[in-house]
């Protein structure tokens, strides 16, 4: 398991995709604080049940701010835009990073793009 330095959550991460491990290596690298997924925002509920929710990818404590990351095409994040406008409707400050996005900040690093390279897990 890689040794993230300046990850804040309380149990290691487990990554739901490669591209988020990237991002956790650019964060730490970077020497900016970040958690893990550390929660879910009920966006709605029915007769106590959640019926939708968010969990955004990283939360950078220092920012209070959030940030998803998606390499799905642009075209298919409709569902998960929806969510970030009703968490951002709240007040929450959610930054999205879609695939051209992480895949210039990796260029930019020169890293290659794991999605892309067959190395995804």
């Amino acid at each position: 398991m890689q040794d993230f330095r300046h990850y804040c959550g309380e149990e290691p991460p487990v990554f739901a995709h490669e591209s988020e491990r990237e991002v956790a290596a650019l964060l730490d690298e970077a020497g900016i604080p970040w958690m893990y997924e550390p929660r879910m925002f009920v966006l709605e509920e029915e007769d106590g049940s959640i019926v939708e929710g968010f969990t955004p990818d990283f939360y950078l404590p220092e920012a209070d701010v959030y940030l998803e990351c998606t390499t799905a095409k642009q075209s298919l994040t409709t569902r998960k835009n929806g969510k970030i406008r009703k968490l951002r409707a709240r007040g929450e400050v959610v930054a999205v990073h879609y695939r051209r996005d992480l895949e210039r900040l990796l260029r930019q690093y020169g890293r290659p793009a794991p999605w892309r390279t067959g190395a995804m897990r």
